[in-house]
């Protein structure tokens, strides 16, 4: 046996006593470095698509509107009166401030998990909120305090110099 590695003798353990590496085993990797800036890691604030946000509140005003034509086909009433009753129904949602929506508050609650977009306009209220109520300034960033400090610190403590104008003295700790 080389280097101490495996069995003293492979007698009676029912092997021949080679040695295999375990390429199984994952080693820790440096952590140090990142290959990506610091800023891409911060967390961004998904915004929702306009478009696909009208697309859906004009689809739940077609549903309400087809809801009504189909009532009123079963109750057999005349061509033209379903036709005016659903643009009048149509003309009314369109024009309110609640866009139609039956479901969910404007808080996210009633919402599905595919509705991402619905989802992520419901956060950015939420948080909207949030901030107000607690009086965190809009341009608030993360971690700010600390950049802050550490600047002021920089600018009140001045470099001791060298008497020939060299590099700084290095400050000894007693």
């Amino acid at each position: 046996m080389s280097s101490n590695v495996g069995l003293t003798t492979p007698r009676g353990s029912g092997t021949s006593g080679y040695v295999q590496r375990n390429l199984s085993n994952l080693r820790p990797r440096d952590t140090s470095f990142s290959p990506y800036p610091t800023d891409s890691l911060k967390h961004r604030q998904r915004q929702p698509n306009a478009e696909i946000l009208e697309h859906d509140r004009l689809r739940q005003i077609e549903v309400q509107v087809f809801d009504l034509r189909d009532k009123l086909e079963d109750e057999e009433v005349a061509e033209e009166d379903i036709e005016a009753q659903t643009e009048a129904l149509r003309r009314k949602l369109l024009s309110s401030d609640d866009g139609g929506q039956a479901k969910g508050d404007g808080k996210g609650k009633g919402l599905k998990a595919h509705q991402v977009h619905e989802l992520a306009k419901a956060k950015i209220e939420e948080s909207e909120r949030l901030r107000r109520a607690l009086g965190i300034r809009e341009d608030y960033e993360e971690g700010g305090h600390w950049k802050r400090g550490e600047e002021r610190l920089r600018e009140g403590i001045p470099e001791a110099k060298n008497e020939d104008g060299g590099r700084p003295l290095k400050k000894e700790r007693w």
